[in-house]
């Protein structure tokens, strides 16, 4: 799914629906912004009360970072 969206003057920027939809994104959820090489990437943080799996999820997605930040 490839979505594109605008940097307003503010430096703000809309999700759009497609992706909040798929990822189920609610207002006030945090997001962090990664830098990765040349790029930017969106990771959704995991609520304390969601935890389990995507607090897991977390942690491979930052190992696979650190990996990739070493070669």
């Amino acid at each position: 799914m490839d979505a594109l969206t605008t940097i307003s003057s503010k430096y703000q920027i809309v999700i759009p629906r497609e992706v909040r939809e798929k990822f189920q994104l609610k207002p006030g959820q945090k997001v962090m912004f990664i830098p990765y090489q040349k790029s930017i990437r969106l990771v959704i943080v995991p609520s304390i009360k969601d935890g389990g799996e995507c607090s897991k999820e977390s942690m491979l997605t930052i190992s696979a970072r650190k990996k990739d930040e070493e070669r």
